[in-house]
C-alpha cells in the first residue's frame, strides 16, 4: 500500500516536472517568436536612436518667453543637467528602487510578471516593470494581438529595455525617460509638465512640486492635481515617504515638506487652447511650408519632430492683456447685440440663413451621402442629445440637437485685433477671434469692407493735392445723378444744415457728405494710387463710395497703411517671424522686415494728419477712448463703421503702437440692428482702449505709453488755425431750404 502511494507521488512529480517542462519550453518558444519578430518586428538600433531624438518645436516671444509648442505629443526635451537631482531621486524611489543594478530587466519580479500576463491575463502586472520596460513601453505603441495583446507586449518591452540598456547609459536612460513618460493632461516629459502645472522650468521645481509631478505616474487621470488635488497630495506624500526610505530625505525635512500645501500655477500650450491659438495656427501653416522647402542633411525639417526653435515679435506679456481686453468688451457686446433683436427676428434664427449654414455642416454631408432625403436628414438632425457648447461664462452642458447647436454658434459675434510697431512692422499681438476651438477662422488677414477708417487715406491725399487743412465743404448731402442718385449722409444731419466744415472738421466728425466731396475734388484714381503708395494691395474700388470704405481690405493691411502716419510717411509690412534656429540652437534663417524707403507723403501732410486723428480721439467719434476709458497717452485714430451695421473698426495710433481692431458677425448676412450699438465707437472701439490702459498701467511698456508725438511745425500749426466749423451766412441760410438736397453729377478726374 505504501509502495503504491510512492509510486503514485512519483507519477505526480514527474508530471508536473514533464508539464514544467512543457511550460518553460512554452516559454522560451514563445519569447523566441517574439524576438525574431513573429508578432511584429522590434526596434533596430537606429530605430531607437531616432525616436529617441524626436523633439517638439517651440515657439518663442521677443522676450524669449515660450508661446507654445508643436509637438506629435506635447513634450519639451531637456538635459539631465537640467532636471533637478531631487526629481531623479524621486522617480528612482518610487518607480525602480534596482534601477542601477539591473540591466534593464529586473530578474526577481520578469518571471512573476509574465506569469501573471499569461496565466491571468492581469493588466496590474505591469509592477514589476523597470523603468527601462517603462521608456520602451512609452517610445512605441502596442499593437493589438487580441488574448495575447499584453504578454507579447511585456515580452517585447523587455527585450527593447536591455537593447536600450547596451545603447546607452543610466543618465542618458533616465533622461530619456524624463522627456518621454506621460503626465497628467496628455503632456509628455517633465519640462512640459513643469510648465504646464507650475509655469516654470524643471530646474525651478521644488522638492513637493518634483514629488507631486512623479506621484501623477501611477495613475495620471485620478492623480491629476489640477482635477484631484487631495489625491494628488496624498500621492505626492507616499513619493515623500519613499524617499526617506532609500535615504534620499531625512525624517526631519519629511514631516516638514509633507505639510506643504499644494500650489498651481496652471498654463496650457494646447492646440485649442493656451495663449495666441489663432496666431500660432497661421504660423503652423507658414512653419510647414518652410520646412518643406529646407533641410537638415538632404531631409526635409519636420515641424513636430526637428526641435525646431521659431523665434517671433510677438509680446507675451502685451498678448495677453489684448485677449483680456477682447474678451472682457465682447461679452459685453455679445450681451447688447442679442438684446437688441426680438426672439422672433433673431437672424440667427432665420431660416433660410441656417438651412444655408446646416448645408455645409459634415453630418448634413454625411447623411445626404447615404441617400437619405431632405425631410430625414432634418428629424436626424433635431435630435437632442447630451453636450457642451461654449458660452463667455465656460463650457456649459446642455440638451441640444445639431441644429440647436448651429444656431447657438451662429448668434456670436466675431472679432479681429492687431497691434504692430509701425516703424518696422514687427507683430506684438494679434488676436484672430473669440475662441479658436469653435471659431478656427482668423479674421487678421480676412477681409471686410473697412468704413470710415478709410477716409485718412482719402484726406491724405487731397492734402498732397494741395487741398489746405482749412479749405471748407458745405455739410450738406449731395444725391449724384450718374450713381443712381446715391446720396451720402451724415449721422446727425440737421446738425449741420447750415454748416460749412473745414477738413479738420469733418474728419473729427467723420462726416460722409463731406468726405465724397473731398474725394471728387481730389480724384479717385489719385486715392488709388495713394493706397498702392500704402501697400494696399486689395482691390480699391473705382466709385465714390470709396471714400466711405467700401473697399475690402484686412486688419493687417490697415494696420500697414496706418503706420505711415507715425513712420516717416512710410508704410510697412507686418511681420511676425524673426528666425529659425535648430534644437542646438544654429542660425537657419534671419528674416528682416521688406518696408519701402519711399515715403508715401510730405513731413507736412503726416503731420496734418496726425493732428487732424487725435482730434478724432480728443473730440470727435472716438472721445470715448479717454471720457469712458481714462486712456491717457498720446494717441490718434479712426472710428469705423460700414453700410447696415455689418462691420464695426477701429484704428489707434501712438508714436510707437498701430492697433486695428475690426468686430462684426462671420456671415455677411447678420449685421447689427442700429448704429447706436454697431459703430465703430461702440462696437470696437472699447477693445483697443481697454488694451491701451492696461498697458499704461504696466510700467514696463512706459518706452510705448510715455512716448509723444513731436510738436507740429510752424507751417503746420499755421496752416490748421481755423475753426472746425464755418455758419452761412443770413441772407444764404434765408433763401435755403436745408432738406432739400442738391442734385449734380460726380465728376471722375483723370
Amino acid at each position: 500500500m505504501l509502495q503504491k502511494k510512492k509510486e503514485t507521488i512519483l507519477r505526480t512529480l514527474r508530471t508536473i516536472v514533464r508539464v514544467m517542462n512543457y511550460l518553460g519550453l512554452a516559454l522560451i518558444l514563445f519569447i523566441l517568436t517574439v524576438y525574431i519578430g513573429i508578432w511584429g518586428a522590434l526596434p533596430s538600433k537606429a530605430d531607437l536612436t531616432e525616436v529617441s531624438s524626436y523633439k517638439p518645436s517651440q515657439i518663442f516671444d521677443i522676450n524669449n518667453e515660450l508661446i507654445g509648442i508643436y509637438y506629435l505629443n506635447n513634450r519639451v526635451p531637456v538635459s539631465l543637467d537640467s532636471i533637478p537631482q531631487h526629481v531623479v531621486h524621486a522617480l528612482i524611489a518610487t518607480e525602480d528602487a534596482r534601477f542601477y543594478d539591473h540591466n534593464g530587466v529586473d530578474a526577481r519580479s520578469a518571471l512573476r510578471v509574465i506569469v501573471k500576463s499569461l496565466a491571468l491575463q492581469d493588466a496590474s502586472s505591469g509592477g514589476g516593470s523597470t523603468l527601462t520596460q517603462q521608456l520602451a513601453k512609452n517610445m512605441f505603441d502596442r499593437k493589438n494581438l487580441s488574448f495575447l495583446t499584453l504578454p507579447v507586449a511585456k515580452v517585447k518591452e523587455m527585450i527593447i529595455a536591455q537593447r536600450i540598456e547596451k545603447l546607452f547609459t543610466k543618465e542618458q536612460i533616465l533622461e530619456l525617460y524624463l522627456n518621454a513618460v506621460p503626465f497628467s493632461g496628455n503632456t509628455y516629459g517633465i519640462e512640459s509638465a513643469s510648465l504646464k502645472y507650475f509655469g516654470k522650468s524643471a530646474i525651478d521645481l521644488t522638492v513637493t512640486e518634483g514629488a507631486t509631478l512623479i506621484g501623477t505616474l501611477k495613475a495620471t487621470h485620478y492623480y491629476n492635481p489640477q482635477r484631484a488635488p487631495a489625491r494628488s497630495t496624498q500621492r505626492r506624500n507616499t513619493v515623500l515617504n519613499q524617499m526617506a526610505k532609500y535615504g534620499f530625505l531625512t525624517v526631519d525635512s519629511l514631516d516638514i515638506l509633507k505639510k506643504e500645501a499644494l500650489e498651481l500655477d496652471f498654463n496650457t500650450y494646447d492646440e485649442q487652447q493656451g495663449v495666441a491659438p489663432h496666431f500660432r495656427e497661421n504660423l503652423r501653416q507658414k512653419m510647414v511650408a518652410w520646412c518643406k522647402e529646407n533641410s537638415d542633411s538632404d531631409k526635409p525639417f519636420n515641424l513636430y519632430t526637428s526641435g525646431l526653435k521659431i523665434y517671433t515679435t510677438i509680446d507675451l506679456k502685451m498678448q495677453r492683456l489684448a485677449e483680456t481686453a477682447a474678451q472682457e468688451h465682447m461679452q459685453k457686446m455679445q450681451s447688447q447685440f442679442e438684446s437688441e433683436y426680438p426672439a422672433s427676428k433673431a437672424p440667427w434664427r432665420d431660416k433660410k440663413t441656417v438651412e444655408s449654414k446646416l448645408k455645409q455642416l459634415k453630418s448634413y454631408q454625411k447623411l445626404k451621402a447615404k441617400g437619405l432625403i431632405e425631410s430625414q436628414i432634418i428629424d436626424s438632425l433635431s435630435i437632442k442629445r447630451k453636450m457642451k457648447v461654449y458660452t463667455y461664462d465656460g463650457y456649459k452642458k446642455v440638451r441640444y440637437s445639431t441644429i440647436d447647436s448651429l444656431e447657438h454658434y451662429l448668434r456670436f459675434l466675431n472679432m479681429g485685433m492687431l497691434a504692430i510697431n509701425p516703424q518696422d512692422g514687427a507683430v506684438s499681438t494679434w488676436v484672430g477671434g473669440v475662441n479658436f476651438e469653435k471659431f478656427k477662422y482668423g479674421h487678421i488677414e480676412s477681409k471686410r469692407q473697412v468704413g470710415s477708417t478709410f477716409k485718412p487715406i482719402v484726406y491724405a491725399t487731397a492734402l498732397e493735392e494741395g487741398q489746405s487743412p482749412c479749405q471748407y465743404f458745405s455739410a450738406r448731402e449731395v444725391s449724384y445723378e450718374n450713381y443712381d442718385n446715391w446720396s451720402p449722409s451724415n449721422s446727425d444731419q440737421a446738425d449741420y444744415y447750415y454748416q460749412n466744415v473745414s477738413m479738420t472738421g469733418a474728419l473729427t466728425r467723420s462726416l460722409n457728405a463731406v468726405s465724397v466731396k473731398i474725394l471728387e475734388k481730389t480724384g479717385i484714381e489719385k486715392v488709388i494710387a495713394m493706397g498702392k503708395k500704402l501697400e494696399i494691395k486689395s482691390t480699391l474700388p473705382a466709385v465714390p463710395s470709396l471714400a466711405l470704405g467700401t473697399a475690402e481690405l484686412s486688419v493687417k493691411e490697415l494696420a500697414g497703411a496706418y503706420a505711415a502716419f507715425v513712420n516717416e510717411s512710410k508704410p510697412v509690412k507686418p511681420y511676425f517671424l524673426s528666425r529659425i534656429e535648430d534644437s542646438n540652437g544654429k542660425m537657419l534663417e534671419e528674416f528682416k522686415p521688406k518696408n519701402k524707403i519711399k515715403p508715401a507723403f510730405s513731413e507736412n501732410t503726416r503731420q496734418t494728419m496726425i493732428t487732424m486723428m487725435e482730434s478724432v480721439i480728443d473730440k470727435g467719434t472716438g472721445k470715448r477712448l479717454r471720457s469712458t476709458y481714462g486712456v491717457r497717452m498720446d494717441v490718434a485714430g479712426k472710428t469705423g463703421t460700414t453700410q447696415n451695421n455689418k462691420d464695426a473698426w477701429f484704428v489707434a495710433v501712438t508714436p510707437t503702437l498701430v492697433a486695428v481692431t475690426w468686430v462684426g458677425h462671420d456671415d455677411h448676412r447678420i449685421g447689427f440692428r442700429s448704429t447706436r450699438v454697431g459703430q465703430g465707437a461702440n462696437a470696437a472701439l472699447p477693445i483697443v482702449a481697454k488694451f491701451l490702459r492696461k498697458i499704461e498701467r504696466d510700467t514696463s511698456f512706459d518706452t510705448i505709453t510715455k512716448t509723444k508725438f513731436k510738436p507740429m511745425s510752424n507751417d503746420v500749426s499755421v496752416a490748421m488755425d481755423c475753426p472746425d466749423l464755418v455758419r452761412d451766412g443770413f441772407l444764404k441760410r434765408l433763401f435755403t431750404n436745408p432738406e432739400k438736397k442738391k442734385t449734380k453729377n460726380f465728376k471722375k478726374k483723370n
